[in-house]
């Protein structure tokens, strides 16, 4: 069986939003023929003459625009920021008219993912802004159904829009059970949902 791959693109700051990378890549790797890469985007600077290096020092790398492209399906994660996306992301969507002209993501499915500093920090908002650009890629956003009994349960994070953690304002709280599980399966779910779809 041929090998397809799903893009887990991710911004993490402090860990908690890699660590979701992981887990949903995890749960897509569950899933015969499927396989996860993970990808990255470089911090936005401050100073216009500051650039990163081509290649990050540690993790996964940074993600070019072909990958949305090779994909077959996309799993995008961010960290909050004022109840929206962090700005590394932002601009890395910002830049994607091209991609978008060409239709690089029409028909592909996507699932979104976020982590918190507070409970009440906008979980939510950011993962349904996160969904906007992906929709205007003519994308299939794939959530989580209620048949995850972990919906009714965590006390920390989780979304019927998408898995979420709540980190603390450390950033250091261990992803939960719950949370470990319902990542684990929206990354399952994205990959089932991608595999039906390219039939």
């Amino acid at each position: 069986m041929s090998q397809h791959d799903i893009l887990v693109l991710y911004y993490s700051r402090y860990g908690a939003t890699k660590e979701l990378a992981r887990l949903i890549a995890e749960g897509i790797e569950s899933v015969p023929g499927v396989n996860a890469r993970l990808r990255t985007v470089p911090p936005v600077s401050t100073v216009c003459e500051s650039t990163e290096p081509a290649v990050p020092s540690a993790g996964a790398p940074y993600v070019e625009y072909a990958d949305l492209q090779d994909c077959i399906g996309l799993a995008l994660g961010s960290p909050t920021r004022f109840g929206n996306m962090a700005a590394p992301m932002k601009y890395f969507w910002d830049g994607s008219s091209s991609e978008w002209l060409n239709g690089a993501l029409i028909g592909k499915p996507a699932c979104v993912f976020t982590s918190t500093g507070s409970m009440h920090g906008g979980q939510e908002s950011t993962l349904l802004t996160m969904m906007i650009p992906l929709l205007h890629h003519g994308m299939f956003i794939v959530g989580l159904p209620y048949s995850e009994p972990d919906l009714m349960t965590s006390n920390t994070g989780g979304s019927p829009y998408g898995v979420s953690h709540l980190a603390h304002t450390d950033g250091k709280a261990p992803i939960s059970p719950e949370e470990q599980r319902l990542a684990i399966a929206q990354g399952k779910r994205l990959a089932q949902t991608a595999l039906k779809l390219l039939k």
